[in-house]
């Protein structure tokens, strides 16, 4: 069987980001509905099918994992086993994208389990604005928890910050601020049509990476910085300090072009496109043949195929993916 997954447009998929859980324990609103209905257990695939769909990756040449929820450090049981697929040989790097409000229980585990690099939201340092926008979240809880993982010395720590013009791109210059006293980095995004949402209109609420990093060099002079990441962020320098600032632009500026990734569901299901419902169903392979890899790779690299050219994103029409972010995985 071939060693790397190529599409037909020769893209290699050398990165997979896999959700853990469709739960979480705050609710954004570019994210989840306020109230959810979340899958039941046997619908979402166990730790164990975790490991083996992670292993069959990289045994197809994928070197990035990044595991996603919801959020992932409210699954029990997977830190205690995080590192069977931290110790996977020939992966890279392990990641994880996480609210940040578990961090100062599991960061020293994490560290221990393999993470090299952690992805933690923050879209506001204003407690009351943080509050509005995770319905539930401490902002405090979360600035203990990036400092617990700060401590710990991880490779890179980086801030995902959606931003919303009316909720936080008065933030902007705030949060760029932050990390460079941190030390760490920045993504800014634009949010992305993913579900039906009724807390906002995002077509009014949509601020462009062109914005932010307008706002930004109203302070600061940005030079990009040309290497490609595992991701889809365009990395910026700023003139005398290590912090790099990011933008993620699925509207303004289409990145398909370059795309290495493709994501798995906590259903099981392998998204060829975030922005697309191109999709393989690995959760009867998984559960006819547990514990047997083969098949799961087999139906992966026949997938490869699926995988469209590009994504079609329109604030203007009501959402053609009715999934959630929390069902996706970020």
């Amino acid at each position: 069987m071939q060693k790397q997954l190529i599409d037909d447009f020769g893209r290699r998929v050398d990165y997979v980001r896999i959700s853990v859980t469709d739960r979480c324990d705050f609710r954004c609103v570019y994210c989840m509905a306020e109230e959810m209905t979340f899958l039941p257990r046997d619908s979402i695939m166990s730790i164990e099918e975790i490991q083996l769909v992670a292993l069959a990756f990289v045994e197809l040449g994928v070197s990035r994992i990044r595991l996603t929820g919801g959020e992932p450090l409210v699954r029990r049981g997977l830190v205690d086993n995080l590192h069977k697929i931290g110790q996977l040989d020939g992966l890279q790097e392990l990641l994880i994208t996480t609210n940040g409000s578990q961090l100062v229980r599991h960061a020293k585990a994490l560290k221990a389990a393999g993470v090299k690099r952690l992805n933690v939201s923050l879209d506001s340092l204003d407690e009351a604005k943080f509050k509005a926008m995770t319905r539930i979240g401490k902002l405090p809880q979360v600035l203990e928890g990036l400092d617990a993982a700060i401590k710990e010395g991880f490779e890179r720590i980086k801030i995902n910050a959606v931003v919303m013009r009316g909720s936080n791109d008065d933030e902007v210059l705030d949060l760029v601020e932050f990390v460079r006293d941190k030390g760490i980095d920045i993504a800014f995004i634009e949010e992305m049509p993913l579900g039906t949402i009724e807390s906002h209109d995002r077509a009014l609420t949509f601020c462009s990476s062109d914005d932010v990093r307008e706002i930004i060099e109203q302070r600061y002079a940005l030079t990009h910085v040309p290497q490609q990441t595992a991701g889809p962020s365009r990395y910026y320098t700023m003139p005398g300090h290590s912090s790099r600032i990011g933008f993620i632009s699925p509207h303004s500026h289409n990145f398909c072009g370059d795309c290495n990734r493709v994501r798995v569901t906590v259903e099981g299901r392998l998204l060829l496109c975030l922005g697309n419902e191109h999709s393989v169903n690995l959760m009867p392979l998984l559960r006819a043949h547990p514990g047997q890899v083969e098949p799961i790779k087999e139906a992966i690299v026949n997938a490869m195929s699926l995988k469209p050219e590009k994504h079609h994103f329109d604030l203007h029409e009501k959402p053609q993916i009715l999934r959630f972010m929390n069902a996706t995985g970020g």
